[in-house]
């Protein structure tokens, strides 16, 4: 049975109707034919947010009940007593493209969200587009953060797309970690999902971070199947890096990386991300998506553009535009990351657990 389809919208020039698009059956194949969707609009990433932080996906369209979608705004709705509610498209997703086609239909839409924020007890909206079109029907929107998007186009032969990499960063760790005789293994096995958690805990540690609830991955692994990979380097017997990616289509997403810094000299995770780049042109892939980058990150902002040397610009636009939750560069985050980065590790696990669901 369909959920809810409400009509909810009276006085606009179209009608306006919100659905869920975990159980609207019409979901799917738009998401599957529209040229602008990613895997962040896709039913199993929906499900993973919805299973694991009790989000509630989301999506606003003209299109009635029973006729095919034409255009959509896609969110979760976030209920917390610690942040607020809000509505975010999408919490914890690097990027979430509002599907419409005309500008006439994204501006009725984002000024019906508008219409009825007040009603509904949301703090603030916020929409994260890749195209920069958002920019010219934004009206009341302005822009909240700002990040760099780095995509590596995949249409080249692989010995092109090689020598396109910088050549001492990229190209000689990549041999670096050959020599080493390195070993990788790929999939969704317990062994690695362990593995991968162990070096994703250490590495929010050296950052001074908790790490994201483990039950976040293996619902990802659940709802996805085979079109995730968890790839992880082992030196010997000993892991010393992971990457995980996901696949949408022609599309491969890097979207977590994690290492021992102890074997950084090894190259590991460069070739770890080769290798992805090399599965995903076998697999049919013309594009492989290195995902958002805080300007604060210098080191890693440094790392993708040595893959990617001119990246674009990521803008997420909000209303009202000052109040969404953003990541803090002040005196408070300082001082929270020195205190993570020397907390017991059975601590941030536990910290992360409670805390991510209020942020996303």
């Amino acid at each position: 049975m369909w959920r809810l389809h409400r009509r909810i919208i009276r006085a606009m020039p179209a009608e306006t109707y919100e659905i869920d698009p975990v159980c609207d059956p019409r979901w799917g194949e738009f998401v599957s034919n529209h040229p602008r969707a990613s895997v962040f609009h896709s039913v199993p990433w929906l499900k993973s947010l919805q299973r694991t932080y009790g989000y509630r996906p989301i999506a606003f369209t003209t299109a009635p009940p029973h006729n095919p979608l034409r255009n959509a705004l896609l969110f979760c709705a976030v209920d917390s007593w610690l942040t607020g509610r809000r509505l975010v498209s999408l919490p914890f997703s690097d990027h979430c493209e509002p599907l419409c086609d005309s500008s006439k239909e994204l501006d009725l839409l984002s000024r019906y969200l508008l219409s009825i924020q007040a009603h509904r007890g949301w703090k603030y909206i916020e929409i994260r587009p890749v195209s920069p079109r958002f920019s010219e029907i934004s009206g009341v929107f302005s822009p909240t953060r700002k990040f760099q998007l780095h995509t590596i186009d995949l249409r080249l032969d692989s010995d092109a797309l090689f020598r396109g990499f910088d050549k001492d960063s990229v190209q000689r760790r990549i041999r670096r970690a050959e020599r080493a005789c390195l070993i990788e293994k790929s999939g969704t096995s317990d062994e690695l999902i362990r593995a991968f958690y162990r070096l994703f805990v250490i590495t929010r540690r050296r950052h001074g971070l908790p790490p994201i609830p483990r039950n976040w991955f293996t619902n990802l692994i659940q709802e996805h199947g085979n079109t995730l990979a968890i790839r992880v380097a082992f030196k010997d017997t000993q892991p010393v890096a992971a990457i995980l990616t996901l696949q949408l289509r022609d599309v491969v997403y890097y979207k977590y990386g994690c290492s021992d810094h102890k074997f950084n000299r090894l190259g590991a995770t460069p070739w770890l991300f080769w290798n992805a780049i090399v599965a995903a042109k076998l697999k049919g892939a013309v594009q492989f998506d290195l995902g958002r980058t805080d300007q604060g990150q210098a080191g890693l902002l440094a790392f993708k553009n040595h893959w990617v040397s001119s990246p674009q610009e990521l803008v997420y636009w909000g209303f009202p535009g000052a109040s969404a939750v953003g990541p803090a560069h002040g005196w408070k985050m300082k001082a929270a990351k020195r205190i993570f980065s020397f907390a017991p590790e059975s601590v941030l696990v536990l910290t992360g657990r409670l805390l991510y669901r209020h942020i996303g």
